[in-house]
């Protein structure tokens, strides 16, 4: 018998493990919880269709004058969305051991910010300071179009959005 027919005859005989049906309740959060919750935190996943395909990438952020904002370098993947780009921008808060936490989805247009007024101040911005080193002096501007969030486990409101804060 061949190894990978021994191997799928071993399986075929183990017991299967025990699926539980414990079921993460969630709860669909408000445009408004979903601000308070993505102004809450500066740090989230930003994820576009690159020029070399799919592209998920972690930036620290701040939410101002009406968009969500991050520096970048000119050289790197990051740089491709000077041009319009529609991305997705997910933050969370997510506690594995008790089975809750949130998750905010803001979906959008990604662009360089051109505003010499407001590129002057978002130089004084906290949050927008990138943890990556060298370069970053390229600010790009997601314009949200929908911001959508859930809400895992007993809360309904996650604290985070009920104090604003970290």
């Amino acid at each position: 018998m061949s190894t990978s027919g021994s191997r799928a005859a071993e399986h075929a005989e183990r017991p299967h493990a025990p699926r539980t049906n414990r079921r993460i309740n969630y709860v669909d959060l408000t445009p408004g919880e979903c601000q308070l919750l993505l102004d809450s935190r500066d740090i989230g996943r930003i994820g576009w269709n690159a020029g070399h395909g799919p592209q998920i990438l972690p930036v620290s952020y701040a939410c101002v004058a009406d968009m969500i904002v991050f520096r970048t370098s000119p050289f790197g993947v990051l740089s491709e969305l000077v041009r319009p780009t529609q991305v997705v921008l997910e933050v969370d808060d997510l506690d594995a051991s008790a089975h809750t936490g949130w998750s905010v989805i803001a979906r959008g247009r990604a662009q360089a910010v051109a505003s010499p007024a407001l590129l002057t101040h978002l130089w004084t911005v906290d949050g927008a300071e990138p943890w990556a080193g060298g370069v970053r002096n390229v600010f790009i501007g997601i314009t949200v179009e929908r911001l959508t969030g859930r809400s895992f486990g007993s809360q309904r409101v996650p604290s985070a959005a009920r104090r604003g804060t970290h």
